[in-house]
């Protein structure tokens, strides 16, 4: 079930209806609505996968339990083993054991070998990629002893399974919300408050800019081969806007749902595309992936500890590995393990001036950063989205600053729907204040409000898009 389909708005209604009746006092009555809801909500897509869901959650379960319990070390590291094992098998299979038979059979071929290789036609559930993170975590913070095992598999349950943040993130630690789950929750006015205000701006960002977007980039991404002029930064451009607005629109409508039944999801994304360089750039998109990458992955590889090119070796492998983490399929790689060298770079280049990562900037060098900063970012956009190095090398040596008729208008049509992203965007780095728009007064608060539904009714596209992370 998709948050932009028809029948999201009804599900949404009934699974919030009976939720508020059934008051924070009885919250496990509440979490056993919210579970069944969720089964329902996955199920949507294909009754078959719930099957994964539940054996994610049933070993996860048990496994964490058991290493609560245990207290022999070699007994515990076998335990958290399996849960790695079980989940990243499950994980591999259904994503990449196509990916790799194919580019094994392809490999064969071009060394002139015949390569029959029969693939399997395998399913990829929806959201098996976030998932089965979250439950990785949980298994991994148990054996940390970092929090307990929960008891309450219920609770657990819903923890892996919450249909606002299932599909597409955010990756949530078991930390921060289990212990929300297993406590009654708090539905106050601020809440809804906050909670109507990222749906509505989350909505607004996915249907009419993500969207939009969409409607320029597709058609030229289909017909590479005639692109040139300015036509081929335009259909990048058009990429970068939709990808960030349709991610970062499900995960506000994901927050938002959270906000009105009382609970507090990650922060996502903090102004990405206003970072200015590539450690700030993580820092600002897919937060709760990024941070994953960074404690159960980087830190374990030895982070920046010993030999400095041991922590630009350990860079570079998570960044490539968090790149195929996004889809079975080589321009993710390239993707991450472009992103791993810019990293790398900006690395080599602060130690050798002896500067700190974190650090601050006035307002001309910031936005120069920020402004130099788009060039290496669009170079990866373009890698993520292409298809082919043919594609992506006909895009690079195909432009130049020939305005043609297709590039003017599909540059007029993305000004029209982007402004008001830019404005807030704007706003909100201004005044660092994310949920600014709440400050404002009542009035312009209403107008604000009334101004992004008629943008959705007016504008909104009709047949909409899928969310882009939901292949991942």
């Amino acid at each position: 079930m998709q948050f932009n389909s028809w029948i999201f708005p009804l599900f949404f209604a009934v699974v919030y209806g009976v939720y508020l009746a059934l008051g924070k006092r009885r919250y496990r009555a509440q979490n056993g609505w919210l579970l069944a809801a969720s089964y329902v909500f996955y199920g949507y897509w294909d009754t078959r996968f719930l099957a994964l869901l539940a054996i994610s959650t049933v070993v996860d379960f048990a496994i964490g339990r058991r290493l609560s319990a245990a207290e022999d070390e070699r007994k515990r590291k076998r335990l958290v083993t399996l849960s790695v094992l079980v989940n990243l098998g499950i994980l591999g299979f259904f994503k990449y054991f196509g990916f790799f038979v194919q580019s094994t059979a392809k490999l064969l071929s071009e060394l002139g070998l015949q390569a029959n290789i029969q693939t399997l036609e395998i399913l990829l559930p929806v959201g098996i990629s976030f998932y089965t993170f979250q439950t990785l975590s949980y298994t991994i913070d148990v054996y940390r002893r970092r929090m307990p095992a929960t008891n309450d598999i219920l609770s657990f349950g819903l923890f892996v399974s919450f249909f606002p943040q299932l599909v597409a993130g955010p990756i949530e630690r078991a930390s921060r919300l289990l212990p929300q789950i297993e406590a009654p929750r708090e539905v106050t006015a601020s809440k809804v408050q906050t909670g109507l205000w990222l749906v509505l701006w989350g909505y607004f960002k996915k249907t009419v800019i993500a969207d939009q977007a969409a409607v320029v980039a597709n058609p030229m991404f289909v017909d590479w081969q005639a692109l040139h002029g300015l036509e081929p930064v335009t259909a990048v451009l058009a990429f970068t806007i939709h990808i960030y607005c349709d991610f970062s629109g499900y995960s506000d409508i994901a927050r938002g749902l959270a906000k009105l039944m009382g609970f507090d999801f990650l922060l996502n994304f903090r102004l990405p595309y206003l970072a200015t360089g590539p450690s700030d750039f993580w820092l600002r998109w897919h937060v709760s992936l990024s941070t994953w990458l960074r404690d159960y992955l980087y830190i374990p590889l030895g982070g920046n500890r010993g030999a400095k090119w041991k922590a630009y070796r350990n860079m570079f492998l998570v960044m490539a590995l968090g790149g195929l983490w996004h889809g079975a399929a080589w321009p993710y790689v390239l993707w991450g393990s472009y992103h791993g060298v810019l990293l790398v770079i900006e690395r080599l280049w602060l130690d050798a001036r002896g500067v700190p990562t974190k650090r601050t900037f006035g307002p001309v060098s910031e936005w120069t950063r920020i402004v130099l900063f788009w060039v290496p970012m669009l170079i990866g956009m373009a890698i993520v989205r292409c298809t082919s190095v043919e594609q992506f090398w006909h895009l690079f040596t195909h432009q130049s600053f020939e305005l043609t008729p297709k590039a003017a208008n599909n540059l007029r049509h993305l000004a029209i729907f982007t402004w008001p992203l830019v404005l807030m965007q704007l706003f909100q780095h201004g005044t660092k204040d994310l949920n600014v728009a709440l400050r404002l007064p009542v009035p312009a608060k209403a107008l604000l409000f009334a101004f992004l539904i008629l943008g959705m009714c007016v504008f909104g596209v009709r047949q909409p898009y899928e969310f882009f992370y939901f292949q991942f």
